[in-house]
């Protein structure tokens, strides 16, 4: 088995509702997100898959997230915009951007502060 992991980084407030008094206050984080992408077999130029296509994949989502007041978009409807339903988020936007035989997406860890992270494992 083959892991492949691009980290990239967004910037973006939220409240979160029925956490604590503390999180229910707006407020924002510098996440940073690690994208694990798995697979068994390389291809025909020795790599699982492109780190440059990995790279723009995790970008376009972030683009979407950066700078924005996550409550207020589509993605989380009726839903705290937590580390966890982000980290579902991404992981389900990159299931549908790779395209690679083989190859899925096998963890996304979104930190929103250096010791504070949610990982999110699909099932297989």
């Amino acid at each position: 088995m083959f892991e492949l992991t691009v980290k990239n980084r967004f910037a973006a407030a939220h409240q979160l509702k029925m956490v604590s008094q503390k999180c229910e206050n707006l407020h924002g984080h510098n996440w940073e997100v690690e994208v694990c992408l798995a697979g068994e077999s390389l291809d025909s130029a020795g790599v699982l898959m492109d780190f440059g296509e990995i790279k723009h994949m995790v970008a376009d989502i972030m683009a979407d997230l950066d700078h924005k007041f996550l409550n207020e978009l589509e993605c989380f409807p009726d839903q705290n915009p937590s580390s966890e339903h982000i980290a579902v988020y991404i992981a389900e936007r990159m299931t549908g951007k790779v395209k690679n035989p083989g190859v899925s997406v096998r963890r996304v860890t979104v930190w929103e502060s250096p010791g504070s992270g949610a990982a999110y494992i699909p099932p297989e």
